[in-house]
Protein backbone atom coordinates (compact mmCIF):
# COMPACT_ATOMS: atom_id res chain seq x y z
CA UNK A 1 0.00 0.00 0.00
CA UNK A 2 2.56 2.59 0.96
CA UNK A 3 4.15 1.97 -2.46
CA UNK A 4 1.14 2.93 -4.27
CA UNK A 5 0.38 5.95 -2.51
CA UNK A 6 4.13 6.77 -3.30
CA UNK A 7 3.48 5.96 -7.00
CA UNK A 8 0.40 8.52 -7.06
CA UNK A 9 1.95 10.97 -5.66
CA UNK A 10 4.64 10.88 -8.00
CA UNK A 11 1.71 10.15 -10.73
CA UNK A 12 0.49 13.87 -9.53
CA UNK A 13 4.04 15.45 -9.75
CA UNK A 14 4.57 13.91 -13.16
CA UNK A 15 1.70 14.65 -14.40
CA UNK A 16 1.73 18.80 -13.00
CA UNK A 17 5.16 18.90 -14.31
CA UNK A 18 4.60 17.65 -18.03
CA UNK A 19 2.61 20.78 -18.81
CA UNK A 20 5.81 23.05 -17.76
CA UNK A 21 8.16 20.71 -19.39
CA UNK A 22 6.29 21.01 -23.00
CA UNK A 23 6.01 25.02 -22.70
CA UNK A 24 9.44 24.87 -21.72
CA UNK A 25 10.50 22.98 -25.06
CA UNK A 26 8.15 24.93 -27.36
CA UNK A 27 9.47 27.96 -26.16
CA UNK A 28 13.25 27.02 -26.72
CA UNK A 29 12.33 25.94 -30.40
CA UNK A 30 10.18 29.54 -30.48
CA UNK A 31 13.17 31.53 -29.71
CA UNK A 32 15.08 30.12 -31.68
CA UNK A 33 13.19 30.56 -34.84
CA UNK A 34 12.20 33.70 -33.51
CA UNK A 35 15.98 34.50 -33.89
CA UNK A 36 16.06 33.29 -37.03
CA UNK A 37 13.76 35.70 -37.79
CA UNK A 38 15.26 38.71 -36.25
CA UNK A 39 18.40 37.98 -38.51
CA UNK A 40 17.07 37.63 -41.09
CA UNK A 41 14.81 40.66 -41.32
CA UNK A 42 18.55 42.35 -40.55
CA UNK A 43 19.95 41.14 -43.73
CA UNK A 44 16.71 42.17 -45.59
CA UNK A 45 16.93 45.76 -44.42
CA UNK A 46 20.91 45.75 -45.83
CA UNK A 47 19.75 43.95 -48.95
CA UNK A 48 21.72 40.97 -48.49
CA UNK A 49 19.43 37.67 -49.89
CA UNK A 50 22.37 35.11 -50.74
CA UNK A 51 22.20 33.44 -47.50
CA UNK A 52 19.77 32.52 -45.05
CA UNK A 53 19.52 33.46 -41.88
CA UNK A 54 21.25 30.05 -40.69
CA UNK A 55 23.84 30.39 -42.36
CA UNK A 56 24.71 33.71 -41.51
CA UNK A 57 24.55 32.10 -37.38
CA UNK A 58 26.74 29.37 -38.37
CA UNK A 59 29.24 32.46 -39.76
CA UNK A 60 29.09 33.76 -36.11
CA UNK A 61 29.64 30.83 -34.57
CA UNK A 62 32.59 30.24 -36.84
CA UNK A 63 33.64 33.76 -35.72
CA UNK A 64 37.96 33.79 -35.57
CA UNK A 65 37.93 30.51 -35.30
CA UNK A 66 39.57 27.54 -37.85
CA UNK A 67 38.15 23.99 -37.72
CA UNK A 68 36.45 21.21 -39.14
CA UNK A 69 33.01 21.03 -40.36
CA UNK A 70 32.52 17.77 -37.63
CA UNK A 71 33.73 20.27 -34.43
CA UNK A 72 31.31 22.77 -35.83
CA UNK A 73 29.09 19.85 -35.32
CA UNK A 74 30.14 18.84 -32.19
CA UNK A 75 29.59 22.53 -30.60
CA UNK A 76 26.00 21.66 -30.71
CA UNK A 77 24.86 24.07 -33.53
CA UNK A 78 23.96 22.36 -36.38
CA UNK A 79 22.68 18.64 -37.90
CA UNK A 80 25.26 17.05 -39.89
CA UNK A 81 23.90 17.21 -42.87
CA UNK A 82 22.81 20.51 -42.48
CA UNK A 83 26.49 21.84 -41.95
CA UNK A 84 27.86 20.22 -44.89
CA UNK A 85 24.81 21.74 -47.18
CA UNK A 86 25.64 25.00 -45.94
CA UNK A 87 29.14 25.01 -45.63
CA UNK A 88 29.07 24.20 -49.27
CA UNK A 89 27.00 26.93 -50.06
CA UNK A 90 29.14 29.50 -48.19
CA UNK A 91 32.30 28.50 -49.60
CA UNK A 92 30.50 28.32 -53.13
CA UNK A 93 29.59 32.21 -52.24
CA UNK A 94 32.93 32.59 -50.69
CA UNK A 95 31.78 33.41 -47.20
CA UNK A 96 34.20 30.93 -46.26
CA UNK A 97 37.42 29.28 -47.26
CA UNK A 98 38.32 25.76 -46.93
CA UNK A 99 41.03 23.86 -47.27
CA UNK A 100 42.69 20.37 -46.79
CA UNK A 101 44.51 20.29 -43.00
CA UNK A 102 48.45 19.90 -43.74
CA UNK A 103 48.46 17.14 -40.51
CA UNK A 104 45.72 15.11 -41.76
CA UNK A 105 44.67 15.30 -45.37
CA UNK A 106 41.37 13.87 -45.11
CA UNK A 107 39.93 16.52 -43.06
CA UNK A 108 38.69 19.85 -44.25
CA UNK A 109 39.51 23.08 -42.49
CA UNK A 110 37.50 25.73 -42.59
CA UNK A 111 37.46 29.56 -41.79
CA UNK A 112 35.41 33.03 -42.59
CA UNK A 113 36.59 34.82 -45.61
CA UNK A 114 36.81 38.63 -45.07
CA UNK A 115 33.00 38.27 -46.54
CA UNK A 116 32.34 36.18 -44.15
CA UNK A 117 33.90 38.24 -41.21
CA UNK A 118 31.29 40.99 -42.42
CA UNK A 119 28.40 39.12 -42.03
CA UNK A 120 29.23 37.60 -38.77
CA UNK A 121 29.98 41.51 -37.63
CA UNK A 122 26.54 42.48 -38.47
CA UNK A 123 24.94 40.16 -36.23
CA UNK A 124 27.67 40.64 -33.72
CA UNK A 125 26.49 44.76 -34.04
CA UNK A 126 22.69 43.56 -34.00
CA UNK A 127 23.44 41.65 -30.42
CA UNK A 128 25.17 44.98 -29.69
CA UNK A 129 22.16 46.79 -29.96
CA UNK A 130 19.85 44.55 -28.38
CA UNK A 131 22.05 44.81 -25.96
CA UNK A 132 21.45 49.07 -25.64
CA UNK A 133 17.83 48.37 -24.40
CA UNK A 134 17.32 44.68 -23.30
CA UNK A 135 17.15 45.46 -19.74
CA UNK A 136 14.99 48.77 -20.06
CA UNK A 137 12.56 47.74 -22.76
CA UNK A 138 12.42 43.94 -22.12
CA UNK A 139 13.15 44.09 -18.05
CA UNK A 140 16.01 41.63 -18.72
CA UNK A 141 19.17 41.52 -16.30
CA UNK A 142 21.70 39.93 -15.14
CA UNK A 143 20.23 38.16 -12.47
CA UNK A 144 17.45 37.24 -15.39
CA UNK A 145 19.86 36.12 -17.74
CA UNK A 146 21.80 33.93 -14.75
CA UNK A 147 19.22 32.18 -14.12
CA UNK A 148 17.54 31.39 -17.16
CA UNK A 149 21.36 29.87 -18.55
CA UNK A 150 21.38 27.91 -15.32
CA UNK A 151 18.25 26.41 -16.53
CA UNK A 152 18.75 25.95 -19.63
CA UNK A 153 22.33 24.40 -18.82
CA UNK A 154 20.92 21.98 -16.82
CA UNK A 155 18.02 21.05 -19.29
CA UNK A 156 20.46 20.36 -21.80
CA UNK A 157 22.72 18.63 -19.34
CA UNK A 158 19.80 16.20 -18.64
CA UNK A 159 19.30 15.75 -22.38
CA UNK A 160 22.67 15.09 -23.03
CA UNK A 161 22.66 12.60 -20.72
CA UNK A 162 19.17 10.76 -22.08
CA UNK A 163 21.25 10.49 -25.30
CA UNK A 164 24.81 9.11 -23.64
CA UNK A 165 23.50 7.55 -21.34
CA UNK A 166 20.41 5.87 -23.29
CA UNK A 167 18.06 6.63 -19.86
Amino acid sequence: MKFAAFSAEQNQEKSSLKPKYLEAVSRVERLHRRLLDLIKDEFDRMGWDDINSTQALMMFNIGNSELTAGELRSRGYYLGSNVSYNLKKLVDANYIFQERSKADRRSVRIRLSPKGEEVAEVIDELYDRHLTSLESVGGLGDDEFTGLNSALDRLERFWVDQILYKL
